[in-house]
């Protein structure tokens, strides 16, 4: 006889609802896991900012400034995560579809890094991408189980905040050197 699992509350029933929705398409999964792989520790950012220095070298200032938006983005989730130390979802109805670097989660890095680089790569090329490239991250990180909402909703508000930052200082760098 099994014992009876608690109905899931709050953000871990939000979860719950994400995963049994979203999980079980085809692909679903599959590209949550990708997106995971190319955001950790900002490294596909960084390097598609590497990439684009190297392709586009009239704007190397900017794609370097995008991909240091980034990292600097994920180093600020980490930071947080130190000092606030809360755990990633556990309850027992939550399925964990990929492995994480610690059981830190709040906020999500992933979220943070991702829409620095978004706000940041958008300034270089003109187009939308954080309405392109946010939500799908954001969203991953709910189908993967390994954070709560309120962990990637503050991971775009802090990679917005650390994207405008490093923009305004590389503008304000640019005018003094009038490059």
């Amino acid at each position: 006889m099994s014992l009876p699992t608690a109905t899931p509350h709050g953000e871990d029933a939000i979860l719950v609802a994400v995963q049994s929705t979203l999980a079980g398409r085809p692909g679903v999964l599959p590209g949550a896991r990708a997106l995971s792989h190319f955001g950790e520790h900002s490294a596909g950012w960084v390097g598609v900012s590497l990439l684009g220095a190297v392709l586009q070298p009239s704007r190397r200032k900017a794609w370097l400034t995008a991909g240091l938006g980034a990292f600097l983005a994920h180093a600020a989730a980490v930071v947080i995560k130190r000092v606030v130390k809360r755990t990633r979802p556990d309850h027992p109805a939550i399925t964990v579809n990929v492995g994480t670097p610690s059981r830190l989660s709040f906020p999500s890095a992933h979220a943070t890094s991702t829409t620095a680089a978004a706000v940041l790569l958008g300034r270089v090329t003109g187009l939308p991408l954080p309405a392109v490239l946010v939500p799908p991250m954001a969203l991953s990180r709910l189908v993967l189980g390994v954070h709560y909402p309120s962990d990637v909703l503050t991971g775009v508000v802090v990679g917005t905040v650390v994207a405008k930052t490093v923009g305004a200082a590389s503008e304000r760098v640019a005018g003094k050197d009038g490059r």
